[in-house]
Order: C-alpha cells, then sequence, then structure tokens
C-alpha cells in the first residue's frame, strides 16, 4: 500500500514546551490509522501541524508526495487535507444547511455540491430533519455528525478527526464511528486521534500510541492488546521500547 502521507523527524514547539519530539509516520490510501495517547500527549499538535494551523519547529511532511511542511490551513485544503477539530465548532447561528454549505467554499461545481449537500443530508436522516434550524440546537452527537459531513464537503483526500467521540454518550459514539467506517469505505483515507483506546482501536488498521510527544508503540489492533508494554506506552509509567 502506498504512503498517502508521510511525516518524519516532527518537531513542534510551543516556547520552551515540546509538545511533539522527532515524531514519524505513515498513513495509506483507504487507511483508518488512529493516533491514541492520554490528555497532553500532543495528538492535537501533530494533526494542527499537519494541517498547517500550528508553525513546526522542524521535520518533514509530505501528501502525495508534495512537501506541505508549513502549509496554510486553507492550501492544505485545496490540496485535499480536512481536519475536523476537537470541539464540535459549528457556527450556531446559521442553519444546518449553511454549515454545511460552508465546508464547499472552495470547490466551483454547483451541480456536485447540491449532489453531495443531498447525499449526506439523506446519509444521516436527523440532519435531513433539521437542515433549517439553527446548528446551535443540535445535540452533541448531532452537532459532531455535522461537522464531519461539513469537511467532507471539501471532497477531501484525508480527513482528519481530533477527539471526535470526546463527550458524546456512548450510542452515540458508535453512530460517529459507524460514520468514519463508512467515510473510508468511500475511499477517504481517515487520521483520527483519540483518548478512547478502545473504540479507536476497534476501528483502525492501524494505531500509534502517543505519549509525551513521542510515539512509543505501533501496531494492529491484535499486536497492541497482546503487548505487555501497552498499558505502560499509554500513561507513560516508564520509557519502552519503539517499534
Amino acid at each position: 500500500m502506498s504512503a498517502l502521507l508521510e511525516v518524519r523527524g516532527l518537531k513542534v514547539r510551543y516556547g520552551q514546551i515540546t509538545a511533539l519530539s522527532e515524531v514519524g509516520l505513515d498513513v495509506g490510501e483507504d487507511e483508518i490509522v488512529a493516533i491514541i495517547g492520554p490528555n497532553g500527549a500532543g495528538k492535537t499538535s501533530f494533526l494542527s501541524a499537519i494541517a498547517g494551523v500550528v508553525p513546526v519547529t522542524s521535520g518533514t511532511i509530505t501528501f502525495r508526495g508534495d512537501d506541505i511542511l508549513s502549509l496554510p490551513m486553507e492550501e492544505a485544503v485545496r490540496k485535499g487535507i480536512a481536519l475536523v477539530p476537537e470541539g464540535r465548532h459549528v457556527l450556531p447561528g446559521l442553519t444546518v444547511l449553511e454549515n454545511l454549505k460552508l465546508g464547499a467554499t472552495i470547490r466551483n461545481d454547483a451541480a456536485g455540491i447540491r449532489n453531495d449537500l443531498e447525499r449526506f443530508l439523506d446519509a444521516f436522516p436527523i440532519l435531513h430533519e433539521r437542515r433549517d434550524e439553527p446548528a446551535g440546537r443540535l445535540s452533541g452527537g448531532e452537532q459532531q455528525m455535522l461537522v464531519i459531513a461539513r469537511a467532507l464537503m471539501s471532497r477531501p483526500t484525508l480527513l482528519m478527526l481530533d477527539e471526535p467521540s470526546l463527550g458524546l454518550a456512548p450510542r452515540i459514539v458508535e453512530q460517529v464511528y459507524d460514520m468514519i467506517k463508512a467515510t473510508r469505505e468511500s475511499g477517504v483515507t481517515v487520521l483520527v486521534v483519540e483518548q478512547n483506546a478502545r473504540r479507536a482501536l476497534a476501528v483502525a488498521d492501524r494505531t500509534h500510541v502517543l505519549n509525551s510527544g513521542v510515539i512509543r508503540l505501533s501496531g494492529t489492533a491484535e499486536t497492541l492488546s497482546n503487548d505487555p508494554d501497552f498499558e505502560v506506552a499509554y500513561f507513560g509509567l516508564r520509557t519502552v521500547r519503539n517499534e
């Protein structure tokens, strides 16, 4: 499987604080890759660096063979990278439909946009039902579905999700992850970061454990679940080997 995204030696610093230290990984086409770790592990910084939201101290980021290091976020979107940040950032005063349309601002194919709007509204009946209501009236789970659908309106090649299950009831988490699996099945590669290790392992082809800005372990769900160092790597009780 060819690599869609290649990250090598990525280092991100905020003043004297090192958020990421020499992080490297690949994301193959049509994969779901997960990055798991505790709060403060550097997961958000990793996605933000790829999306052009935060400056990179050193390292390389290659997408589809092109160097995208420090590419502005709008240009990253045009390249085919969409980021769904933590926190369900809907525009509460705009309707569900208006929020979805914002995801297509880089596009100029009016017929394709209309088709995609109908496709996502049909795929998520609650969004169709509430399409003309302010997005601020949606529940947390409904808002998460909306921001994922809005990101997909840009027709990305790579969809990145930051803590998509955070604060959601278990039933809603299952619906969100069903959406993530359907996204991959539609031909979009997915990179997801999570504190919910169990849920991420269940859906990902490969998972990386990130702690204190360093990847501690990598592998499939089966290999990580059977690795005696997994809990130590996740909770950071002591230094363990990289794999």
